[in-house]
């Protein structure tokens, strides 16, 4: 059973690169790879330019997140509390969602199956991971 949720947590690490590099390489404007580009026209140059700036920063984070999980799942047992504080950081960003002003767009077929992997499956992911790794205590953790 724990090779099925090592090879879950590489995938989705895998995942979470791919969806962090679209925008840390391709800042707000992303390069493309989840739909259309263009989707917006810069007013404020200079305002959008920060703006990007920091959304390629947040999207680098995201990245090394999804190298985190594929760590995690080479070193399992090693790694379990950071493991589990990635998820739970995961679930806390999916709760942000909700403090947008539309928040219908959250039920929609572009942002419902994030809103519901981040809210449902990574918290169950993490239950696996505590579970899986038991054995052991999380002041025994090492990397």
């Amino acid at each position: 059973m724990t090779y099925l949720l090592r090879f879950i947590l590489f995938a989705a690490g895998c995942v979470v690169i791919w969806l962090g590099l679209n925008v840390s390489l391709g800042g707000i404007e992303t390069l493309g790879w989840q739909g259309a580009e263009g989707f917006f026209a810069i007013t404020d140059i200079e305002t959008f330019n920060v703006q990007d700036n920091h959304m390629r920063f947040i999207a680098g984070v995201w990245t090394a997140l999804g190298f985190v999980m594929i760590l995690g799942s080479i070193a399992l047992d090693q790694m379990r509390s950071i493991l589990v504080a990635c998820v739970i950081m995961i679930f806390f960003g999916g709760l942000s969602r909700f403090s947008g002003q539309d928040l219908s767009v959250l039920f929609g077929q572009d942002i419902a199956p994030s809103l519901a992997a981040e809210l449902i499956l990574f918290p169950i992911l993490g239950f696996w991971i505590y579970q899986a790794t038991a054995k052991q205590p999380f002041k025994n953790d090492k990397i």
